[in-house]
């Protein structure tokens, strides 16, 4: 009889319909509904769905999706607003009882975290760690088991919903091979259709890939990066440290169609401010702003620009924000703007990297 060997394991938890399942769990009588989260509630508003329900899901209504659209889809579904609030209550109900597993703790978001687990059964665990989400919250959660973060990541949607699945090095071509490039966690629309252009439809193609190629085309750096997706592989910790933002965002959507581009350019000057209060309430200073728009009917293009020097000054945050409306199809109409001003880095940060470059001299 031979002996399980205790060694590390990655678990990625993700909540199920997380931000619909708190909604039913306030309103019981939702339970098997169609359920659309999103905006102010009102699907003849403009505005966007946070999530749907399983049971929205199956009539096509999914994240992102115009709400007049998922009305469209779904007259019948029963259409609730955005409250934060209670979804970061449950969230964090959710978070505490991961920490108190005694493992480590690495929060991607609302709904969503890996754990840094040490066992000889990493199934059992898995089952436990659903159990005591469960039990804590009425919360269910689908745990995808992996050797490392890439693979956990990938794992959990196969075990949808309230399910387990392990991925690992094993099986990694058997289950991913002949899957898209997109199908990879980083990966995207844009980078998957550029690397079919380039030949490279397949997981397995990708892997094969020589990172002089993928460097050649996406750069140094980004190039063999994309090709450690395709082979599974990422070495990155799972570490318990809070994630820090790099940059805050405000973002509006007009219920009417905007063409005059004095009120546009008013709209993004407001917003910039909006942010630069952000920042101040961390006291981190921006250094690059970044602009958004969503043209009609539903194409969305950014721009960006560093400023000159790291500021806190509102004239020249919302002025550099401003003059990217420059930039910008002035024959077209607006239906959403959005200001992002990247910062500098936390204050603890920054000392450590001085040090850092101290020590080196």
């Amino acid at each position: 009889m031979t002996t399980a060997t205790r060694r590390r394991w990655v678990l990625h938890v993700d909540m199920d319909q997380f931000i619909a399942a708190v909604e039913v769990l306030r309103r019981p009588e939702l339970a098997g509904k169609p359920v659309v989260v999103g905006g102010r509630g009102d699907p003849t508003e403009r505005g966007v769905v946070s999530t749907a329900s399983y049971e929205a899901r199956a009539f096509g209504v999914g994240s992102g999706m115009p709400l007049r659209v998922a009305l469209k889809k779904l007259p019948d579904a029963v259409f609730l607003p955005v409250d934060a609030d209670a979804y970061t209550a449950a969230s964090d109900a959710v978070m505490e009882t991961l920490r108190g597993l005694g493992v480590v703790v690495e929060v991607l978001g609302w709904d969503e975290a890996f754990l840094g687990v040490e066992t000889e059964d990493p199934v059992a665990f898995a089952h436990r760690v659903h159990d005591a989400v469960f039990d804590a919250t009425a919360l269910h959660c689908s745990v995808g088991i992996g050797d490392n973060k890439l693979r956990a990541k990938i794992a959990t949607d196969f075990g949808k919903p309230q399910g387990i699945y392990t991925l690992t090095q094993a099986n990694w071509f058997d289950v991913m091979g002949e899957r898209g490039t997109d199908a990879l966690w980083g990966i995207g629309k844009k980078t998957a259709k550029k690397l079919a252009g380039m030949g490279i439809t397949t997981v397995t193609a990708l892997a094969a890939t020589d990172d002089a190629v993928l460097a050649a085309e996406f750069g140094p750096k980004t190039g063999p990066w994309i090709g450690t997706k395709g082979r599974g592989v990422d070495t990155s910790p799972v570490s318990s440290q809070p994630w820090i933002a790099r940059s805050h965002s405000r973002e509006t959507t007009f219920q009417q169609d905007l063409d005059d581009w004095n009120a546009v350019t008013d709209e993004v000057r407001k917003l910039a401010l909006k942010v630069r209060d952000d920042l101040l309430a961390e006291n981190r200073k921006a250094v690059r702003v970044t602009l958004k728009v969503r043209y009609v009917p539903f194409e969305t293009h950014t721009t960006t620009a560093a400023l000159a020097e790291e500021t806190f000054d509102p004239e020249v945050i919302a002025g550099a924000a401003a003059a990217l409306v420059d930039r910008l199809d002035h024959s077209r109409k607006v239906r959403l703007m959005g200001v992002r001003l990247q910062m500098t880095p936390p204050e603890a940060q920054t000392l450590a990297n001085t040090a850092g470059d101290e020590s080196g001299t």
